[in-house]
């Protein structure tokens, strides 16, 4: 498909499946849809049945968790502020509203328990005083009469998202330890009672937990240069079995309508699926030598994965002898001549391998586009973008660099942006990278732009203030920070410790850091072009972050271009503004690069 426009549309018409989830028996099949509607939306294919949209309207929906006996699922309408309304669908079509309609609190969880009319959740929320927190406490509200009790207080803000146990008895669910960069797994039973801590890592590591069939915990540590799997008891006695050995292990979970139990792991920004017994052993390897593969679990007779390429939508598939087939045929509606990412290895400036993935343009490309991903704790894989693929189309080379901190490496490899924090080595290794592409004529000076969302618009900012416009001509950060003293004021409470962590404390106890490593200070220094692109609604990185770098950039005569989306929050997900925001970055970079010397 030659004409660009039109591979933009047939791209963003393509649905792609997210964060897909198996029913505990292997009865009902949800996920996330992204692509061919106007907003995210959850699907589900309950066994023997069709594919069917079980939630609705113009809000971002996400899928929350299943009811009791596969009868439906949980799902989130968020109005693009994360403050999400929750909603119970049965497969009849069905919904039930199960929260406020725009709650005042974020919520983290959702859980219904298998008999009683009670709902677990998490919220920065006291609902006895009505009042908003700082930490998120555990609650259970009973459907029926309304009421809600607190089963757990964390004083801390970051506590994360909770897991109902098969039998119902008990909560698991994260908490922050005393210094930010723990992550504790603690327990507490649904009735309210023994809140306890059971599994550590120490002062500093993590350590996160799965319930398994029989209501041992699964576990994953953060402990040392390398992670481990393993199995506890609610005693908080564990037994390892498997340790990161040239691989990364990233996430554990249950295999769901089998016996056995699975390993996330990463090769190469690859994924695959270890397989484990109930006792540890590892039974095989799943993978896919082109693209990532994460198994779910046994449906309708047959092993289910999610899979997905550089070159292959995001699809849920079974898994045959004979190969591949998919449950969606999403694979019938890709377009031909789609470019496959290939491996570019480069070293950081202090000797480091790092890893990215790299797109050529066909013929002479007009320049190259660094897509910087965000988190910083996440990583560049294969995976379809309608993004990367209408660049190519547009004439554009694309890379996305694996910076020192992402994840998919090993831990030892993802802690050491902790060494330097935010703004410190990890910008260098974006740098050496576009030196790595100029050095090996894969890209030319002056010809090359900058972009990402979050952290990737934090990236840019840094990159746009920091080096030289022969390696940075051109800059579009994304819903990124600018001054990280404002960014922690106005964030989320839950995502604060993040910043503590990834800094080295708050902004009262290391505040040199925090103005050291804000781009804000350094926009004088800018020699490219800008183009400052922002959700209105966003409570992650919020819009004082923009209002706060619009005065600098003024007082200092700082040419600029901005773009806010009004019905956005954290990232442009609505189609009409996907297609709207990817056409104007290329108009930008086609005039920024024409500009270049």
């Amino acid at each position: 498909m030659s004409d660009p426009e039109r591979l933009l549309e047939t791209l963003l018409d393509l649905p792609q499946v997210y964060a897909p989830a198996l029913e505990a028996e292997g009865r009902l099949l949800a996920w996330t849809q992204i692509g061919g509607e106007a907003t995210p939306q959850v699907w589900a294919r309950p066994a023997g049945g069709a594919p069917k949209k079980l939630s609705q309207g113009a809000t971002f929906n996400f899928f929350a968790g299943f009811l009791p006996q596969g009868e439906g699922l949980l799902y989130e309408a968020d109005p693009g502020d994360e403050r999400s309304a929750l909603y119970a669908a049965t497969l009849d079509g069905e919904r039930r509203l199960l929260s406020e309609p725009h709650p005042p609190y974020y919520r983290r969880g959702a859980a219904l328990h298998p008999e009683k009319p009670w709902l677990f959740f998490g919220a920065n929320y006291d609902f006895g005083r009505g009042e908003v927190l700082e930490p998120t406490w555990i609650w259970r509200k009973d459907l029926k009469t309304g009421e809600h009790r607190v089963l757990a207080t964390p004083e801390r803000a970051g506590t994360y998202g909770l897991e109902l146990a098969p039998s119902g008895r008990r909560l698991l669910y994260e908490r922050r330890g005393a210094h930010p960069s723990a992550r504790e797994t603690w327990v507490v039973e649904t009735t309210g009672e023994n809140d306890r801590r059971v599994l550590s890592a120490g002062e500093r590591g993590k350590v996160l937990a799965t319930w398994t069939r029989d209501e041992r915990l699964l576990y994953i540590a953060e402990e040392g240069e390398a992670r481990s799997v393993g199995y506890a008891d609610l005693s908080g006695a564990r037994r390892a079995v498997l340790r990161e050995a040239g691989f990364s292990l990233e996430w554990v979970f249950r295999l769901e309508g089998s016996p056995y139990l699975g390993v996330l792991a990463v090769e190469n920004a690859r994924g695959y699926t270890l397989v484990l017994s109930p006792e540890g052993d590892v039974l095989r390897e799943v993978r896919e030598p082109s693209g990532e593969l994460r198994l779910l679990g046994v449906f309708e007779g047959d092993w289910v994965a999610l899979y997905q390429s550089s070159t292959h939508p995001a699809d849920l598939v079974r898994l045959r002898a004979e190969g591949r087939e998919s449950l969606t045929r999403l694979d019938a509606r890709t377009p031909d001549g789609l470019v496959p990412a290939e491996d570019f290895y480069w070293r950081g400036s202090d000797g480091l391998q790092l890893h990215g993935l790299y797109y050529r343009a066909k013929g002479r490309p007009k320049g190259t586009i660094v897509l910087i991903h965000g988190g910083p704790t996440a990583r560049a894989g294969h995976r379809l973008s309608p993004e990367v693929q209408y660049y190519l189309a547009r004439g554009f080379h694309v890379f996305l660099p694996n910076y020192r901190g992402s994840t998919g490496y090993g831990l030892a490899f993802q802690e050491k942006i902790k060494e330097t924090g935010w703004g410190g080595l990890e910008q260098e290794d974006i740098q050496t990278g576009i030196e790595a592409l100029i050095g090996a004529g894969l890209a030319e000076p002056y010809r090359v732009g900058v972009t990402g969302t979050s952290y990737g618009g934090y990236s840019s900012w840094w990159q746009i203030t920091h080096a030289p416009r022969r390696l940075v001509a051109a800059a579009a950060p994304i819903c990124g920070m600018t001054d990280l003293v404002v960014d922690y004021r106005t964030t989320r409470p839950d995502l604060r410790p993040y910043s503590e962590e990834m800094l080295g404390g708050s902004p009262e106890e290391v505040p040199e850091r925090y103005r050291e490593r804000s781009p804000i200070h350094y926009v004088d220094r800018i020699e490219g072009a800008l183009f400052i692109v922002q959700g209105a609604l966003d409570p992650n990185v919020t819009p004082e972050n923009v209002r706060a770098v619009e005065e600098r950039l003024k007082a200092h005569g700082v040419p600029y271009q901005k773009l806010v989306f009004e019905d956005e929050g954290h990232g442009i997900l609505k189609r009409r503004n996907r297609r709207t925001l990817y056409r104007r970055l290329a108009a930008f970079f086609e005039r920024a690069f024409r500009t270049g010397d």
